[in-house]
């Protein structure tokens, strides 16, 4: 699932994770501070300039489902006209990628949204 190729990980202090992310989100920043002060190895890709593509995006989607991967508490949803709400997930996710809820942590096969406590948890943050 992971974005770029990397070696395998045997534990949490050796886990490796890419992250999508924007680097002025605050749950971001506070996934990176926590990330790093645990040991972890982190990839950061920002979500403006280097997006997820298309297969990513629908194997997101799939995986969590737009109810989770769709931030509809963001600015940039509630700035959107109605019209726009209405089209299909992907397409508009694909126009307005700082929609997607972050930070989106890949983890080999496994993917996360969000910095919740289910989260942190699955990280070893807990």
């Amino acid at each position: 699932m992971g974005r770029r190729g990397r070696g395998s990980a045997t534990s949490y202090r050796e886990t490796y994770y890419e992250t999508q992310w924007i680097e002025n989100c605050d749950s971001c920043k506070k996934a990176l501070s926590k990330l790093r002060a645990a040991g972890h190895d982190i990839a950061f890709f920002d979500i403006r300039t280097d997006p997820l593509d298309q297969s990513q995006m629908a194997d997101l989607l799939a995986r969590h489902g737009d109810q989770l991967v769709l931030n509809r508490k963001s600015t940039t949803w509630r700035n959107l006209a109605e019209s726009d709400r209405l089209l299909p997930p992907e397409t508009l996710l694909a126009l307005h990628p700082t929609l997607i809820k972050r930070p989106v942590i890949f983890d080999h096969d496994t993917s996360y949204v969000g910095w919740g406590q289910d989260v942190q948890t699955a990280c070893g943050m807990r």
